[in-house]
């Protein structure tokens, strides 16, 4: 790939790509023109420019399957949304992130006997698009081709409804999941009623963040008492530290459900640290450490070694370490204590005022 090759370029190849074939061709080149771009630029700025190539990536998918679906059994027979969950749904994906997606058609019951069959069938052209693509399935099969994602939205909203009204450790794994999807691709109305069905139930019933935070600090930053950094003891990894476990999840965690708990409706994590600010529960001085904090894990996420495995983008996420590494996590894991500390008590907060 030549230099001159510019993001709007690939941004041109992929929506006039006609096949999964070609976006796959398209994707193993966008490697080669990150490594050219990473010179120099910030972490953030690489990260938005990953993922607005992902989306098109994703969205181009999407739409090549539609199109040969469609033209074999009819076109849409009614609104449907295809969301991204996870690191996709708040634009946080690597090179080599998977598949976490789901779909949302409109409707009830009678939609569902209808248009059953129609949607899972293009769920299906869906997923093996994207796999062609190089996406892997999520392990978690957190997939519109799988039931549990893909169904009509009055379904949707009945099935988190039983998930809240049951709050274990599993219903609310999978509340978190919902809670930070967005639209890819159709209506995007349909995604915007579960947020608004799921924030109408927190609102209604604040000792459900109580729940929520049980998972939330399940994922500990990794670091000890003292503030030395947990790295791996045993194996191949041995000395190395997890950045996605140890520092990334734990602070995604945090930051979600503070956003929830005060109602900011943002699906990245700057930004809900940004909406926290302009709420009034951070300060300026601790949303800029915060940010800054996130900007560094999202850059040594980008540096963990990656390999090409069956096809697909893989890693194990861990980091080697340096003394200047060391010193950068250190800080990164000051503020995800912080983060944590202050999402428990803001939400024990709210559950004593409940009480009350």
């Amino acid at each position: 790939m030549s230099d001159n090759l510019s993001f709007e370029t690939i941004q041109s190849s992929i929506r006039l790509a006609q096949s999964a074939e070609e976006l796959r061709a398209i994707r193993d080149r966008v490697h080669e023109w990150y490594g050219i771009r990473a010179k120099g630029e910030r972490a953030v700025e690489r990260s938005e420019a990953v993922n607005s190539i992902h989306d098109a990536l994703i969205d181009r998918s999407v739409a090549i399957a539609e199109s040969a679906w469609s033209a074999e059994a009819g076109p849409l027979p009614c609104p449907y949304a295809f969301v991204l969950f996870g690191s996709g749904g708040r634009r946080e994906q690597t090179l080599w992130s998977d598949q976490d997606n789901g779909l949302v058609y409109a409707g009830g019951a009678d939609e569902e006997a209808l248009y059953g069959e129609y949607f899972r069938e293009l769920a299906e052209r869906i997923g093996q698009a994207l796999e062609s693509v190089g996406y892997p399935p999520c392990s978690g099969n957190v997939l519109s081709t799988n039931p549990k994602w893909r169904k009509p939205l009055s379904s949707w909203t009945a099935m988190m409804d039983g998930w809240m009204d049951d709050p274990q450790w599993e219903h609310v794994r999978y509340l978190l999941i919902v809670a930070d999807a967005r639209c890819i691709r159709g209506d995007r109305w349909l995604t915007e009623r579960l947020l608004d069905h799921m924030d109408s139930r927190l609102r209604r019933e604040p000792q459900l963040l109580a729940a929520m935070l049980r998972n939330t600090l399940h994922h500990k930053v990794a670091v000890g008492v003292f503030g030395q950094l947990i790295t791996e003891r045993y194996g191949d990894d041995a000395g190395a530290f997890d950045v996605k476990y140890g520092a990334y999840i734990p602070m995604v965690n945090a930051l979600r459900l503070l956003a929830y708990a005060h109602g900011v409706r943002e699906s990245s994590s700057l930004a809900r640290i940004e909406g926290l600010r302009r709420k009034g529960l951070l300060d300026d001085k601790l949303a800029h450490e915060w940010a800054l904090a996130f900007e560094a894990v999202l850059k040594l996420r980008s540096e963990t070694s990656y390999q090409l495995e069956d096809g697909y983008y893989t890693t194990r996420g861990m980091l080697t370490l340096d003394r200047e590494r060391r010193a950068e996590l250190r800080r990164i894991l000051r503020a995800g204590r912080r983060m944590q500390q202050i999402v428990r008590r803001e939400i024990e907060k709210a559950s004593i005022a409940k009480k009350g």
